[in-house]
């Protein structure tokens, strides 16, 4: 399966309602999606976590690129200050201390300045 992490620090903790609308949409399109496996998310005051799991990288890329994911991509500046994301291949989930660490070592970093 296909693992995809991402961490998102909001500009304001205000900034979670506009975070929280655009994780409905995200869930209702993932569920609907080909190939999709699971998704969770954790996260509190600025910081927030999702992981997501899909057969195929085709799948998840065709998820990313459409519908309510694309929206909340193109309005990622106006949310956050920091992106983080990491794809691989696994047989398991990791855990939160475990997708953390890998986010910090190896997620790609998208910065939005002030």
């Amino acid at each position: 399966m296909y693992v995809t992490l991402t961490s998102i620090l909001l500009r304001s903790p205000w900034q979670f309602f506009t975070l929280t609308n655009h994780g409905r949409k995200i869930f209702q399109q993932a569920h609907a999606a080909a190939g999709f496996l699971k998704m969770k998310n954790t996260g509190w005051w600025r910081l927030h976590l999702t992981l997501s799991a899909w057969e195929s990288a085709a799948a998840l890329r065709d998820f990313a690129r459409s519908g309510a994911h694309l929206d909340a991509m193109q309005q990622s500046a106006k949310l956050s200050r920091e992106i983080r994301t990491y794809t691989y291949e696994t047989e398991t989930l990791p855990t939160w201390a475990e997708a953390r660490l890998l986010l910090a070592e190896q997620g790609k970093v998208l910065n939005f300045p002030a």
